[in-house]
């Protein structure tokens, strides 16, 4: 409490109490205590309902007051409670309301001074062999030293603390609720109590987990292994105890985080070993807490031998009491292996190993049962009291699906028993927990001791036989559904049965869920509860189905809409055309007065280029076009290839004709987006592209960082969602986001990267995730106080930023053209000029790409030095420098594309400024090189975003990113500003690195969550540590990368000499008309080089795995430069989105049927791509058929149905089928291996199911 007064010490979700606040309840409880006379020596009962603040009051309170307190779950049995009370000779009860009942049979007698030492702390109950719970009592001196060894225990690295959030969700009456509280108390933490029916549900409290932002969870087993990986994306320690830690568990749920095993007896408090958990390695109970000491004895009770079974012994200062002093003496004495000491005898059978105990099963008839120690004579007594029973026993027993099921076996006096009467009987003398599965045997199988032999009880158990009124056998969702029943229950289920009645838990209907989601992914726990019958839970179902697979007829593409396409595309390539007449006038100026080279006007030159190329004639060409296009659109759905998408998609190409999005970073973006017709604010910061609909408001200071989507449109099926977006006042959308029509950040909103935005926003919140939502997890975002930032001084240097951008390849080219005018001076025809051109194009491409790169790199190096981590004016140096760099960094992908994803790559980014280490593989990163540090053997993905700037309230956040040694970073990850990637870690495809990280870890998705991994040795040869012959052979298949960029070097020059000798036969007017054809034309033939390029190299792709260092993969890479150097530029970037493109990647191999919409040429490796008639594939995406981790390309197909979607920005990974009529949204992600059913919907990083359907999709908020 004096160190962190206002820190929240609980929260349970209606009440926030901080320490300080705790601390006067707390002692205002004790206060009401002692005037009851109740202190040191006294017992005190707690019966408060779970999941409240007053509990944990009740809890302290006594303790303050120097009593004991004695838990009883408030939800078992009066008898139950009524016995504890007895047996602990409880002096008063706390119950709910923190009412205290004072028990007139037990006198108050406490000693008027605090607590010490000796004194007992609590008294919990455990299960007896007699049938009667045990009381254990521990002192203060044992749960001190409980606290305190394992404060020293876990995350020693980055200790426990304000701000960290614990689980609460185990009973009072369960010791390990100790461990849930004091983990937080000890250090500061909040204790976030989970309400009962939560905890019941058991799959349901994983998301409840990542809705109050839980960091620390303390569980069992059998409760953790319901939740989903995503469930714990928060939760940076993880401990189980209680039961048996399967393998599986570890595997799926210890990457990113620290997972121990711990192992307690409530006899020794609480827990006396712990091991850390890692996935791969073998699961150990481990070795004792500091204070506890163990030893492991064998049948005489010698000390057996390192790799010896025997029986587990503990001692030390966790050691504690029975209350029953015969008890006390048989469980507790003295021992050889520890003279003179207390010695708990566990009962357990553990295998002693220098590394660590390993748990080996019970030597006795305790048995574990959902985390809770329980003794089957406990149960045995309950069973045999019942009526008409004449003998009885119960055991544990594991179901078809994993699960434990407890299973009482009857013998019956005479005559039939009514098992569900019997049930209810049972349930009023025991814990819902403890009331088995009930089954009618004829007799109880004997040892030759005389005592039940449980191993020999039947199981399965045995069908019983139909009653004659039974009626039929449950068929269709009712028979599928019984299957289900019985995995789980392990009992015959009929068409009447009731899944509580035949032995149905709280835990069992979790787990049933947990199954039943496979099919049918809306179903909850509440709805098991609400239908408890068979043929209730199956019609339940079934309205699942019937709303989740409504059919929709999706029409192809009309013909009709390529036609209008072409005629567009011939204008926009004319446009083009007739800027490259201008240079060619410009140069026939500069050489001549030759023959073949006409004067041209330098005043119709500087004209044509201010109308044309110059930065505001581009704006306002663009913004006025699109204004004049998409004048009269209204919000809403509109037919795919139909009128209104036509009339976007023309819009969106002029804009990008002309160049528009060069100006987003500057001042100017703010300017065209109100040309367009958006509402814009003061000081809007705008680098990504507004809505060329114009259905856009951005308040003032509002934010939109680089490739975020704001768009206001995406193709669902054969319908054009369109609709507005709205940023409020100081909003952000960090980069990479996406806005889905409709859209609406409220003011002072921060939208995470990558996140995918499906409504509304509140006012400044932080949402994060694909479908966006709430972000716990708010102390890595810390910015300034916001200042307006709308100053002009740098308005300048980002005109001239604008200049150079273009300058700096023609700057580049000047050696170039120097040599070329020197061999080319006494030329007199157009034909030896191209002479000269073909035989020096080698030389003369490789002069200007070397002089380019060492322009563009010295560029970034002397800007780059305006970039220090740190919040700076968005309006100031280190934007502009930020801006300048990241441009560069962006238009050095395209314009240097051979240079990445090759063994040169390391040494640009080096010349960059970038820190990189030995063997690091780096394919298209963008990054603020000055700021990023990648280490020996890390791998960058294609499209990774490392250290890139983020703007907010008016400032400029930068900060290092870091890449571990061997770590990875998947397609489209991000690596922000200030994460560090460890060593050997993996961050997925269209991940993000997690901000605490581990060694070794593997995340995936939006939000990021820890997922388990496998890593595939491989033959290191061809992995990270190649011999020099194939590094050799690398480097020679990477030399012919330049090859590409020369077909583009030759088509360039055989089109300039073309559109010349136009200009010479025909004159200037007839050279304009054909310039459009002329260029297509070279764009025609650019696809057609790609694709022979392609079948050249690598022939037909087909589902394989390649080491890195093989043929295969470089030869694709060449290929893959044919792609973005030659095809792309020249004629594939222009004609995405229309039949053009499906005729070139149809040639490529790609199967691509009828009336496709195809608006990505993002299809690695074209055969395994198949698209079925009228699919529609939207801008952004990924058909992802390869992947690359541990450096092993696996190439597998991609197959999207018949009117299927893939949303903006998704990626789909190799071996993915998304089904006829399947919808799968924006920023989503389709696991490897996913089949996505016909007529369903998804969106999610990962996917899951998409409730919103279509219509939904067609209530879109007005225009602004």
């Amino acid at each position: 409490m004096a160190a962190h007064p206002e820190a929240p010490a609980v929260d349970d979700g209606t009440v926030v109490l901080s320490y300080r606040a705790l601390l006067a309840d707390v002692t205002a409880f004790a206060g009401k205590l002692r005037s009851h006379g109740i202190g040191p020596g006294d017992r005190v009962g707690i019966r408060v309902p779970s999941g409240t603040a007053d509990l944990y009051v009740a809890v302290l309170g006594v303790l303050h007051a120097g009593a004991a307190y004695v838990p009883v779950d408030a939800d078992d049995p009066d008898e139950r409670a009524e016995m504890i009370w007895t047996d602990a000779r409880v002096c008063a009860v706390v119950g709910a309301g923190l009412a205290v009942h004072l028990r007139p049979e037990v006198a108050v007698g406490g000693v008027e001074r605090g607590p010490g030492p000796g004194d007992d702390a609590w008294v919990i109950f455990t299960s007896g062999t007699t049938g009667r719970p045990k009381g254990v009592a521990v002192g203060h001196r044992s749960a001190a030293a409980f606290v305190d060894a394992e404060a020293g225990l876990f995350c020693r690295e980055r200790p426990l603390g304000p701000g960290d959030r614990v689980l609460a969700g185990l009973s009072v009456a369960f010791d390990a609720s100790c461990e849930e509280m004091w983990l937080a108390w000890r250090h500061g933490g909040c204790l976030v109590p989970a309400p009962r029916e939560v905890v019941r549900a058991g799959a349901d409290l994983g998301p409840w987990l990542v809705e109050r932002g839980v960091t620390v969870v303390s569980t069992v087993p059998t409760l953790a292994a319901l939740w989903p990986v995503e469930a714990l994306a928060r939760v940076r320690l993880l401990i189980v105890g209680g039961e048996a830690c399967p393998a599986e568990l570890v595997e799926r749920l210890g990457a990113g985080r620290e997972m121990w095993n711990t192992y307690g007896p409530t006899e020794t408090t609480v827990v006396a070993l712990a091991a850390r958990l890692v996935p791969g390695e073998p699961v150990r109970i481990g070795v004792p807490l500091a204070g506890w000491e163990v030893a492991v004895v064998d049948a005489r009770g010698r000390a057996v031998a390192w790799g010896g079974t025997g029986e587990l012994l503990i001692a030390g200062v966790g050691t504690a009491r029975y209350l029953d002093a015969v008890k006390d003496a048989e469980k507790f004495g003295a021992h050889p292996v520890f003279p003179g000491r207390r010695v708990y005898r566990s009962g357990d059978l553990v295998r002693a190993e220098r590394a660590g105990l390993v748990f080996a099963g019970r030597a006795d008839e305790q048995v574990k049962l959902a985390g809770r120690r329980i003794e089957l004579g406990e149960v045995d007594a309950a069973l045999s009291a019942l009526p008409g029973v004449r003998a009885a026993a119960a055991a544990v027993r594991q179901s078809p699906a994993g699960g434990q099921v407890l299973v009482g076996y009857l013998v019956a006096e005479d005559g039939p028993l009514d098992l569900a009467a019997l049930r209810h009987r049972l349930l009023d003398a025991l814990p819902q927990a403890l009331v088995p599965v009930l089954t009618v045997v004829d007799r109880l199988p004997v040892r030759t001791s005389g005592k039940v032999d449980r191993a020999a009880l039947p199981w399965p158990l045995p069908t019983q036989e139909r009653p004659a009124d039974a009626g039929e056998a449950p068929t269709g969702t009712a028979g599928w559904l019984a299957g289900r029943w019985q995995d789980v229950l392990g009992v015959p289920v009929d068409a009447g049965a009731d899944f509580f009645a035949l032995g149905g838990s709280s835990l069992a209907a979790a787990r049933l869920v947990t199954v039943l989601r496979e099919r049918f992914p809306e179903v909850s726990v509440a709805d098991v509860y609400r239908h408890p019958t068979l043929t209730e839970l199956a019609a339940r179902l079934d309205e699942f189905a019937d709303s989740g697979t409504a059919r929709r007829e999706v029409r192809p593409v009309p013909r009709r809409t390529g036609v209008v396409q072409f005629l567009v595309l011939l204008v926009l390539f004319t446009v083009t055309g007739i800027r490259w007449l201008l240079a060619v006038a410009a140069m026939d100026d500069l050489v001549g007065p030759v023959r073949w080279a006409p004067h041209a006007s330098w005043w119709a030159i500087g004209a044509g280029w201010l109308a044309l190329s110059s930065a505001p004639a581009r704006l306002l060409i663009g913004a006025g076009a699109a204004r004049l296009l998409t004048r009269g659109i209204r919000p809403g759905s509109h037919p795919r290839g139909g009128r209104v998408h036509l009339r976007v998609w023309t819009a969106e190409r002029v804009v990008a004709a002309f160049g528009v999005p060069s100006l987003l970073g500057t001042p100017w973006a703010r300017l065209y987006a109100k040309l367009l017709g958006c509402r814009v604010g003061r000081g809007v910061v705008l680098h990504a592209m507004p809505p060329v609909t114009g259905m856009a408001e951005f308040g003032d200071g509002c934010v939109l960082e680089p490739e975020a989507d704001a768009s206001g449109h995406w193709l669902d099926g054969d319908q054009l969602r369109l609709g507005p977006v709205r940023l409020g006042p100081g909003a952000r959308v960090a980069t990479r986001a996406t806005l889905l029509p409709g859209a609406r950040v409220g003011a002072g909103a921060d939208i995470a990267p990558g996140a995918a935005v499906t409504g509304e926003v509140p006012d400044g919140e932080r949402w994060t995730g694909s479908p966006a939502r709430p972000d716990q997890d708010t102390a890595d975002h810390t910015w300034p106080k916001p200042r307006t930032a709308d100053s002009r001084r740098w308005h300048a240097a980002y005109g001239a930023a604008l200049l150079g951008f273009n300058a700096l390849p023609l700057l580049a080219a000047v050696p170039a053209l120097a040599v070329l005018w020197w061999l080319a001076r006494e030329t007199t025809t157009l034909g030896g000029l191209v002479t000269v051109l073909l035989w020096t194009a080698v030389p003369l491409t490789l002069l200007s790409l070397v002089c380019y790169a060492g322009l563009l790199a010295l560029t970034v190096r002397i800007v780059g030095r305006g970039l220090t981590p740190g919040h700076h004016p968005a309006d100031g140096r280190a934007a502009w420098c930020a801006w300048v760099v990241t441009r560069l960094m962006d238009q050095a992908r395209g314009s240097l594309f051979p240079l990445y994803a090759s063994l040169l790559t390391p040494t640009w980014m080096r010349a960059l400024g970038a820190r990189v280490g030995r063997r690091a593989e780096i394919s298209t990163v963008l990054a603020l090189p000055g700021l990023t540090t990648v280490d020996d053997g890390a791998f960058l993905a294609d499209d990774t975003l490392v250290a890139p700037f983020e703007v907010r309230g008016g400032w400029l956040r930068l900060g290092r990113s870091a890449i571990g040694e061997r770590a990875f970073v998947g397609n489209s990850g991000i690596v922000g500003p200030d994460r560090a990637l460890p060593d050997n870690a993996l961050v997925g495809v269209l991940s993000d690195a997690p901000a605490h990280a581990e060694p070794g870890g593997s995340w995936l998705g939006r939000p990021t969550l820890p997922v388990p991994r496998k890593a595939d040795g491989g033959d290191p040869s061809r992995t990270y540590d190649p011999p020099r012959r194939l590094v050799a052979a690398r480097a020679a298949v990477e030399l012919c990368r330049v090859v590409p960029v020369l077909c583009t070097v030759l088509l360039a020059d055989v089109s300039f000499a073309a559109l010349q000798d136009v200009v010479d036969a025909d004159g200037w007017t007839a050279a304009g008309l054909l310039a459009g054809v002329i260029l297509f034309a070279a764009g025609v033939v650019a696809c057609l080089l790609t694709t022979a390029a392609k079948w050249l190299l690598v022939g037909r792709f087909r589902a394989a795995e390649h080491p890195l260092w093989s043929s295969f993969v470089w030869r694709n890479e060449l290929y893959d430069t044919f792609v973005e150097e030659v095809a792309m530029p020249w004629l594939g970037s222009a004609v995405i989105g229309t039949p053009l493109l499906n005729a070139w990647l149809r040639t490529l191999g790609a199967r691509i049927g009828r009336g496709v919409w195809c608006d990505s040429h993002w299809l690695p490796e074209t055969d395994l791509v198949r698209l079925d008639d009228g699919a529609s594939v939207n801008r952004g995406c990924v058909l992802q058929t390869h992947l690359f981790h541990d450096r092993l390309m696996r190439v597998d197909a991609v197959h999207l149905g018949r009117g299927a979607t893939l949303g903006p920005h998704s990626i789909a990974l190799p071996a993915t089928t998304v089904a006829d009529g399947t919808v799968v949204g924006p920023a989503s992600l389709v696991m490897r291996g996913e089949r996505l059913p016909a007529d369903t919907r998804w969106l999610g990083n990962p996917v899951a199911a998409w409730t919103t359907g279509p219509a939904d999709a067609d209530r879109t908020p007005g225009a602004v």
